[in-house]
């Protein structure tokens, strides 16, 4: 009779001596492994009876093959005690805080009783804190004597790994292990409950060992290599390495060897168990192979990445999954992925069969699983697994298919998948997809699905996994499926959108002067399967035409009103009016992705998931088909400007080159402006970049002056597909300043960066301006540091990636128990205690709300229908404040207030009042955060990611000066980790209104207390080594600069221990 009970509790604890000698089924003392006919020698380290790693040999202990024997433990006999590397910190604290004689607790026996009393209480709660035990432990490691037997208690030092040092008045003294040991066993039971150890499980003597356990050779298999030798593991070579000082040890102690000898052997035990336990222990050097790999021992097993935990048991390889390329496909919908019939002929989805699918699964088993769609398996309602590759009669077994019979089968279309592209970095990178089945050889992805995976399609591969039962189906259906993660928990905005040259398709059809013909109008209506009748043609003579601006109308519902502004500036208004674009064009602002209160956006909240999945389904599909159509190509001849443009920027070339001899006849003769912080050379480098920014921005004005409005570059950057205007920039007007490390480039020969330079040159041209655009091509040198500045992006890009990641892992780590409770609060889910009383202190869920706002009172006031109205009377503030009332304990505060201020501004009336208070009150429900949501990871996630995509990013920017994002990732590290000390710490000193108000009076108290050290005081520096003098030459600018006289000088001075004259 079996009997099932659940676990209450689990307690870890030290294995004692007896308990290692107790589960040990044999005695570890030979050093050597196998005999001369290559068997393993009993007592040795592969001794058989801790198990057997032959196919054919059973186990002398519990007479089982390999397959069943479990393994058995064995033991070595340590000569000498020795300190266990993994507790050295514990025995630290329990030698400090209990006295070296009696081994009592260096408490009185008043404060005893009084924590103990605290600790009874806390266990009475079922809530133990750790602060009260680390009171007593700081308190009883502050006591100097012995409040039990008066002993006086010296100071005891750990050097690492494994010694303690006692320093005694005769000097420091080592503590042998065995003396460490005798102390440990001094300590009472009561008084080890006091420093938190049970002694039940964990008597501190147990952490210095005298017996060492061997672990069966399933822990450590042997390998047998193709000549025929045997490979050990490295913990048997560890172990190996153990016994050979154990015997030797053993020998001398009997031989009666001098001491020097004896502990010079017991130190070298000392070293092999702890590089047995950990070879990564700081202070000693890790043992090796004889090619010189370090070995992996216990701890490596089990820590990191590649270690047991999150390799084997955090992260396992699944079956039911599916790897390869994905290819673009517009034609698909967004919540489908192409799936090739390759991998669905290998893929299989259990469905048990019933009155309504039993003839189709009939004909599926009848395929078998070398035609699709067939099936692979047939399981009975008694358990029986039928495997229909071997099967003689197909059509038997499908004949006697019944409802209850399980059919493992092919995957087929509308099948629900998983999707998934690595790195996982946020919620959206793993999705739901209905399957379609395609021809071809790769993963086949809608374009709009691009962005939530990082997706591109340069070879990038993602992987497929297929949900094996019914509720995981369900839930992948109704949680994971695409549509329903349209909206970003980040910013509350789409995620999932119009990208690239769908923009610039919808921005060519709706723009002003788009007509479309009659067969034209119907080819775009047919790609979306329109049927009822076409709308009035906008032109009727002499053939009918109807404007681009009609046929995205077509795709919007009926009652949808919204105004915006676009991206592109000669249309900037758009307007849409009872499902009409009247006014303005549609780009990123209206379709796009990360664009809060765009059509998109609006679609979704007001209408729903599935409408907006259908129109961006139709959106793609007659974007793709117009710009088939129309046609877009983009070509040197887009980038073109006239002579005259170059003629302008050359002139501002040339008031640059001005602007940049007089900086520095400025700075030669210190008369540059230093601001706070800054050294000379600093102002100066800072002044530069912006002369030269300056001149880039006026080169970039001139080309977009010049550069046509109809320019594809210009289009594509405008709508938001792809670019930015500093891209055209730099392709027509100047490259600009090349950085490495945030720098002008200056490294390279002494004073001077390429040999073409004179030493000292400070010019642009010296320190990597590139004067040329792209299209004219760059000189050799600019070249070079151009590359320089690419290159500097590149390795960036390498070194950060991995830095954000492990950023966002520790964040995760740290925030991950935290999530949303039935009552709104946040709460940590050990012990849920309370972090936040309401979510974001709005309680409402990011991505349901307007761009972070919990409720949009104007959508409400269209939906309700209610005009403002600009006069009338307005209502009183009791009417409103009667209103908001009665939603005081139900609405965020935040919230009330805006309604409040609304119903004025808007002048409703009492009943309209009451109508909008209630509707703000059903919108705010339905935005609320649900219960059970994991807060802590999305906001892990909400950081991680964007800081992961702001380094990766970096190249397409090459080099330029303001682009660069360093500042970005390693202060954002800096906030997380909660430095002390800040990298670049900036102090904000309010002043009083006098000095705040006139900046020469500001700049004196700045003078004052700014931090200056005699270096930046000083011109130059010279030795003489007769008088042993260093002589310092003053700047008497620098010390008006910062504020400082001689005399202050002299005066701190004569406070130093240097002696010092003063020469004019």
């Amino acid at each position: 009779m079996s009997y099932i009970g659940s676990v209450s509790a689990i307690k870890f604890g030290i294995l004692s001596p007896e308990m290692i000698r107790e589960m040990s089924v044999a005695e570890i003392q030979n050093p050597d492994t196998y005999d001369e006919d290559g068997l393993p020698i009993p007592g040795g380290v592969m001794d058989p009876r801790l198990g057997t790693l032959e196919p054919g040999q059973r186990c002398k202990t519990c007479g089982n093959t390999y397959l069943n024997c479990p393994g058995h433990f064995g033991h070595i006999e340590l000569p000498v005690p020795v300190i266990h590397v993994g507790f050295v910190k514990h025995i630290h604290n329990l030698l400090k805080a209990t006295c070296r004689s009696c081994g009592r607790i260096l408490l009185t026996d008043s404060d005893i009783a009084m924590y103990k009393s605290k600790i009874e209480e806390m266990k009475a709660s079922g809530r133990i804190s750790k602060e009260v035990y680390y009171k007593i432990l700081q308190k009883a490691m502050s006591t100097t004597t012995c409040p039990h037997c008066g002993e006086r208690q010296l100071k005891i030092e750990l050097e690492k790994p494994t010694t303690f040092i006692e320093i005694t008045e005769g000097g420091p003294r080592r503590l042998a292990p065995h003396v460490v040991r005798a102390r440990l066993e001094r300590i009472p039971d009561s008084d080890l409950e006091l420093l938190d150890v049970d002694p039940k499980m964990a008597r501190p003597e147990w952490m210095v060992l005298t017996v060492l356990p061997v672990p069966p050779v399933y822990v450590r298999p042997s390998i047998t290599l193709e000549s025929g030798f045997r490979s050990e593991d490295d913990l048997t070579h560890k172990l190996v390495d153990i016994l050979r000082v154990v015997q030797r040890l053993r020998e001398n102690i009997n031989a009666g060897s001098p001491s020097p000898v004896i502990a010079e052997l017991a130190d070298l035990l000392q070293y092999h168990v702890t590089t047995y336990f950990n070879n990564e222990v700081p202070g000693i050097a890790p043992a090796t192979h004889r090619s010189g790999r370090p070995l992996k021992t216990l701890a490596q097993r089990l820590k990191g990445k590649e270690g047991r935990f999150r390799l084997n048991l955090s992260g396992k390889r699944v079956d039911f999954s599916a790897r390869t390329v994905i290819s673009p496909d517009p034609n698909i919908d967004i919540d489908q992925v192409g799936v090739p019939i390759e991998v669905a002929m290998q893929l299989t989805v259990p469905e048990r069969v019933t009155e309504w699918n039993i003839e189709r699964l009939r004909q599926h088993v009848r395929n078998g699983p070398d035609k699709y769609p067939g099936a692979k398996y047939v399981i009975r309602p008694d358990g029986k697994r039928i495997r229909l590759k071997f099967a003689q009669d197909l059509d038997e077994i499908a004949n006697a298919l019944e409802p209850g019979f399980i059919v493992e089968r092919h995957l087929i279309d509308g099948d629900i998948v998983l999707f998934n592209r690595q790195p996982s970095l946020h919620r959206m990178s793993i999705m739901a997809h209905r399957v379609k089945i395609l021809p071809g050889k790769t993963f086949r992805l809608n374009l709009c699905v691009c962005t939530p995976y990082n997706a591109d399609f340069d070879g990038d591969e993602m992987n497929l996994h297929v949900p094996q039962s019914e509720e995981a189906q369900a839930e992948a259906r109704l949680l994971l499926i695409v549509q329903n993660n349209i909206l970003s928990p980040r910013y509350g905005a789409p995620i999932i959108g119009a990208i690239r040259d769908f923009l610039t398709s919808l921005y060519l059809l709706t723009k002003d002067g788009t007509y479309l013909s009659k067969k034209e109008f119907s080819y775009l209506l047919a790609q979306i399967g329109y049927e009822g009748e076409l709308p009035e043609p906008e032109i009727k003579e002499p053939e009918p035409k109807w404007s681009g601006k009609q046929l995205f109308s077509m795709l919007l519902p009926k009652d949808f009103n919204h105004r915006f502004k676009a991206a592109f500036s000669p249309e900037i208004e758009v307007v849409i009016e009872n499902g009409r674009l009247v006014k303005g064009v549609i780009d990123k602002n209206a379709v796009g992705v990360e664009k809060a209160n765009s059509i998109l956006h609006r679609i979704m909240m007001e209408h729903g998931p599935e409408k907006a999945k259908d129109f961006l389904n139709k959106l793609v599909r007659i974007a793709n088909a117009y710009l088939n159509l129309r046609g877009f190509s983009f070509g040197i001849d887009d980038l073109h400007v006239p002579e005259e443009a170059y003629k302008e920027i050359e002139e501002i070339f040339k008031k640059m080159d001005e602007a940049f001899n007089a900086l520095k006849t400025d700075y030669e003769k210190g008369r540059i402006e230093v601001r706070p912080g800054e050294t000379l050379e600093q102002a100066f480098e800072s002044n530069i970049l912006q002369i030269e920014k300056e001149a880039r921005d006026s080169a970039g004005q001139i080309v977009r002056k010049y550069i046509s409005p109809n320019s594809s570059a210009v289009i594509m950057t405008r709508t938001g597909a792809r670019g930015s205007l500093l891209n055209i920039d730099q392709m027509v007007g100047v490259v600009g300043q090349q950085a490495v490390r945030r720098e002008r480039i200056k490294r390279g020969f002494t004073d001077r960066v390429l040999t073409f330079f004179k030493p000292g040159d400070l010019s642009p041209k010296a320190r990597g301006f590139v004067y040329h655009s792209f299209l004219k091509g760059l000189d050799p040198i600019e070249f070079f540091f151009h590359m320089a500045g690419g290159r500097d992006g590149l390795v960036d890009t390498a070194v950060r990636t991995q830095q954000s990641g492990y950023m966002q892992r520790r964040l995760v780590n740290a925030l991950e128990p935290l999530y949303v409770e039935y009552d709104g609060t946040v709460r940590i889910m050990d012990d849920r205690r309370i972090v936040q009383f309401l979510y974001g202190e709005d309680g409402i869920d990011p991505a349901k709300s307007y761009h972070g706002e919990a409720v949009n009172m104007e959508i409400i006031m269209n939906r309700l229908g209610l005009k403002p109205r600009g006069e009338g009377e307005k209502m009183k503030s009791e009417e409103i404040e009667e209103i908001a009332s009665r939603y005081r304990n139900k609405l965020p505060k935040l919230v009330i207030e805006k309604m409040k201020k609304f119903i004025l501004d808007k002048r409703l009336t009492r009943d309209e009042a009451e109508r909008f208070a209630r509707e703000v009150y059903k919108e705010y429900l339905g935005n609320r955060v649900e219960p059970g949501e994991a807060v802590g990871i999305v906001t892990a996630q909400s950081i991680g990611e964007p800081s992961t995509q702001l380094t990766l990013r970096t190249f397409h920017f090459a080099g330029v000066r303001e682009q660069s994002i360093l500042l970005g990732l390693p202060r954002l590290i800096e906030i997380v980790d909660a430095r002390k000390t800040p990298s670049t710490p900036i102090m904000r000193i309010p002043l009083e209104p006098e000095y705040a108000q006139n900046k020469a009076k500001a700049q004196k108290v700045l003078k004052q207390i700014q931090l200056t050290y005699l270096i930046d005081l000083v011109s130059s520096v010279a030795y003489n080594l007769k008088k042993n003098a260093v002589i310092l030459k003053l700047d008497e600018e620098a010390m008006k600069n910062h504020g400082v006289t001689l005399s202050q000088i002299e005066s701190i001075l004569s406070q130093s221990k240097y002696r010092y004259e003063v020469k004019n």
